[in-house]
């Protein structure tokens, strides 16, 4: 028999052993703790930790159901997913609904001798001849009671229940903390949802389905002025660079005015020459000039009780600009070649990307007009000012060019660093064409820097290319006469002649830039590389 001394001394090195094997599992368990993405996942984690490390068996986590007040499991280890279906009880049944009401740990000592022990799993049969023992802990939220912690143990003499119940107490305090700091997460996440819900639903309504995309300040500066004027029949000016979005923010505050079940009218007055456009804008009646065969309405007209908008205006004809003065004064007209005197009841949008006060000086616009047009300006933002909208923006076109074209290619933080520092000359209509090449052509699902176009990676080259190509346009009309002079005389020529001779001109035409000469003839630089060695040409040999 072992002497009172060596059963103490094995005693305490179980104890020491013990400590040191829990510690090791709170461990494992707070790091688990603290990168925990999804919450049965990391909870089965911890219950893994219990039978790896602690050589607990068949551990599980009872919660509190809110909707059938039911103790169920929602993580557990040992247990098939069928066994863990089955785990479900009152609050009052068994032993974990006495754990659950009590607010206290149990422990039986041999759950074959226990009639309380239900074993509604069914995943304690190959036990049955061993003691097996049932530990089980609260999860106490704030005091409530929220759920239950159980293991199963193989026992011996030198397992100690207190230590035990003790060591999952602090385990089950940890959950519960877990669980309160997620519970708190998703109600934020949850807040945030119905807040972004409701700001989006707030800004569809009052564009009425024109969402326009962008939270950055310059941007709620114009939804706020949109929200002032739309319900007026207020003269709108709007003013930006080309490609900022000036027909969505017209549509915008047509669709959010009483209007809005009305006609919206666009005329681009760059687009058209002076006698069509001013037919355009006012109709003309049968015979008024030649090939008028019937009388015809003006977009005034078809505007009536609506809204019309007038995009470039400022490249509008001098000649057309009393018309439209005494249109945005009394809003009368009339038609080309008539004597009847039209009224409309019509909301002007106008805008342009050009300086109508530069315009005015230079004596281009008229200032009546321009002060006219000019009494609400909304100034739309370059893309370039509203860096923070740049990810919405395209990930937005993304989405919608990934639903048109069927695919499903997502954004690198490679290229979102990029097109967040880009200048976008182009502006949300650049951006806009862009995702749509680059999502038809991208070969695989990640957009890299690689799938943006050539003169967007190299905006300073392609530049310089366009300054050689303008520079070198001046001489190349003398050039190419001379080419095809020689073409003319040559009685007898190869295929070799042939080619020299069209590499010659399109390097001669393009300033000798090979890469501008390589792209006209349809060929690689590397190739048109090829061809000038094979042909021996030289730019200083040419002339």
């Amino acid at each position: 028999m072992q002497s009172t001394e060596a059963i103490k001394i094995k005693f305490e090195q179980t104890k020491e052993s013990t400590e040191r094997f829990e510690l090791m599992a709170l461990h494992s368990i707070t790091q688990l703790i603290g990168t925990a993405v999804n919450l049965e996942t990391t909870l089965s984690n911890i219950l893994k930790v219990l039978n790896d490390t602690l050589k607990m068996e068949r551990a599980t986590l009872l919660l509190i159901d809110e909707e059938t007040q039911l103790l169920t499991i929602r993580a557990s280890c040992g247990l098939s997913a069928e066994e863990e279906l089955r785990g479900v009880y009152k609050p009052e049944e068994g032993i974990c609904g006495q754990i659950f009401q009590t607010k206290s740990p149990f422990v039986v000592p041999d759950i074959h001798s226990e009639p309380m022990f239900l074993n509604r799993t069914g995943a304690r049969t190959m036990f049955s001849k061993t003691k097996l023992s049932f530990l089980g802990v609260p999860v106490l939220v704030k005091g409530n009671p929220v759920g239950v912690l159980t293991v199963d143990r193989l026992f011996g003499p030198e397992v100690s229940f207190e230590e035990d119940i003790r060591f999952l107490t602090v385990l089950s305090t940890l959950i519960a903390q877990f669980l309160q700091l997620h519970e708190e997460i998703r109600r934020k996440e949850a807040r945030l949802k119905e807040e972004n819900r409701s700001l989006k639903a707030k800004l569809h309504n009052l564009h009425d389905g024109h969402f326009i995309v962008g939270h950055s300040k310059p941007m709620q500066e114009v939804f706020s002025i949109i929200e002032k004027i739309a319900k007026s029949n207020v003269t709108a000016l709007l003013l930006g660079e080309s490609g900022t979005g000036k027909e969505l923010v017209a549509r915008a505050i047509h669709d959010s005015s009483m209007r809005k079940d009305k006609t919206f009218i666009k005329v681009n007055c760059a687009a058209l020459p002076e006698t069509l456009l001013e037919s355009e804008l006012f109709g003309h009646e049968k015979g008024a000039f030649t090939g008028a065969y019937a009388a015809r309405q003006g977009r005034f007209e078809l505007a009536d009780n609506g809204t019309i908008f007038l995009d470039e205006l400022g490249e509008m004809p001098l000649s057309l600009q009393s018309k439209m003065l005494r249109v945005l004064q009394e809003r009368q007209f009339e038609r080309i070649g008539g004597t009847k005197t039209i009224n409309v009841d019509v909301r002007i949008i106008a805008a342009t990307n050009v300086s109508l006060e530069q315009a005015v000086n230079a004596g281009r616009f008229r200032a009546d007009l321009y002060y006219r047009l000019n009494v609400v300006p909304i100034i739309l933002p370059p893309l370039r000012d509203r860096k923070e909208d740049i990810p919405i923006l395209f990930n937005h076109f993304l989405l919608k060019s990934n639903q048109r074209n069927g695919r499903n290619i997502k954004l690198t933080s490679e290229l979102l660093d990029f097109l967040i520092n880009y200048k976008w000359p182009g502006n949300v209509r650049e951006m806009q064409n862009m995702v749509e090449r680059m999502v038809i052509l991208a070969e695989s699902d990640r957009l890299t820097l690689g799938d943006l176009p050539y003169e967007v990676r190299n905006p300073s080259e392609v530049q310089d290319v366009r300054a050689v190509e303008k520079s070198a346009s001046s001489i190349s009309s003398f050039e190419d006469r001379n080419i095809k002079k020689e073409h003319k005389n040559s009685t007898k020529f190869s295929l070799r002649d042939i080619e020299r001779t069209e590499v010659e001109s399109a390097l001669r035409r393009n300033g000798w830039v090979q890469i501008l000469a390589a792209k006209e003839l349809g060929i690689t630089p590397r190739q048109m590389g090829y061809k000038i060695k094979k042909h021996k040409l030289s730019r200083f040999d040419a002339y």
